[in-house]
């Protein structure tokens, strides 16, 4: 007797996990370069329906980020798929921007979603090196070179031309977030642009999220119980691997409290 078998429909799953750009001296977080082969293959998968995205990032470079939202609407479009987006534990600041390639996006009820903003943050220490006797000596070729030098003053013009430009930024963002959520966003007291952010049930509110649910459940409820979910996802290099098994301690400890402090942000 001869059984013929349905082939199974193959759904593949990148996962964008991390800091958005290089973090620490070894690590790395999500970048172009090391997502660009692994969202390309993901996309060439022939005849899988949709391709699945889960974001788990509190942001990071905006460059980045633009580069990887970017790859996936140009991927989208060459392959004619449809891609579906899910928020892990965060998706805020770039993180949400790259959420923005999806045509759908879900969340968990608790994830973080949106910080719709730039920032830009450092530390003055004038009043320290005074304190302990120390000479700040800059030279420089081009007036503006030691612009928010935090060893020296700040100075009003150096400010407001940092805040020109994270109104470039800021205005970028939210084109991107509007194309992409088009009537989808509610109209709402509630300033979306802000910088602020939201639970996942808040943001469904918004309109920023289109519902609450996780990847296994909303790709089985759409495209059937017997999918094949294929994940696609970067893996730690040997050299990073054994870069970060040092014994440099102070560089991993430095490491560590520099990507802490970008998640820490959101509570986590």
């Amino acid at each position: 007797m001869l059984f013929f078998f349905k082939k199974k429909k193959i759904i593949p799953h990148i996962k964008l996990s991390g800091v958005i750009g290089n973090v620490g001296k070894f690590k790395q977080g999500i970048d172009f370069s090391g997502q660009e082969e692994i969202i390309s293959k993901a996309f060439s998968v022939k005849k899988a329906p949709c391709v699945a995205i889960t974001i788990n990032s509190p942001g990071g470079s905006p460059v980045q980020s633009h580069l990887i939202y970017s790859l996936i609407k140009e991927q989208a479009k060459k392959n004619k798929k449809k891609v579906i987006v899910f928020a892990e534990d965060v998706a805020a600041s770039g993180g949400y921007l790259i959420a923005c390639a999806g045509d759908e996006i879900y969340a968990n009820s608790s994830s973080i979603i949106g910080s719709i903003g730039v920032i830009y943050s450092s530390f003055g220490f004038t009043e320290l090196i005074k304190k302990i006797g120390v000479e700040r000596r800059v030279h420089t070729a081009g007036k503006n070179k030691s612009t928010l030098d935090p060893f020296l003053d700040e100075k009003k013009e150096d400010i407001e031309r940092l805040k020109n430009i994270q109104l470039d930024l800021h205005k970028d963002f939210i084109e991107v977030v509007e194309k992409s959520r088009l009537s989808k966003l509610k109209k709402t007291e509630v300033e979306l642009f802000s910088g602020e952010f939201w639970s996942g049930r808040k943001a469904k509110d918004l309109g920023l999220v289109d519902d609450i649910g996780n990847a296994n459940q909303i790709l089985r409820e759409k495209f059937g119980e017997d999918i094949v979910i294929k994940k696609f996802e970067k893996s730690k290099s040997w050299l990073s691997k054994k870069l970060s098994s040092s014994n440099d301690h102070v560089d991993q400890l430095a490491n560590i409290l520099e990507e802490k402090s970008v998640w820490q942000k959101y509570g986590l």
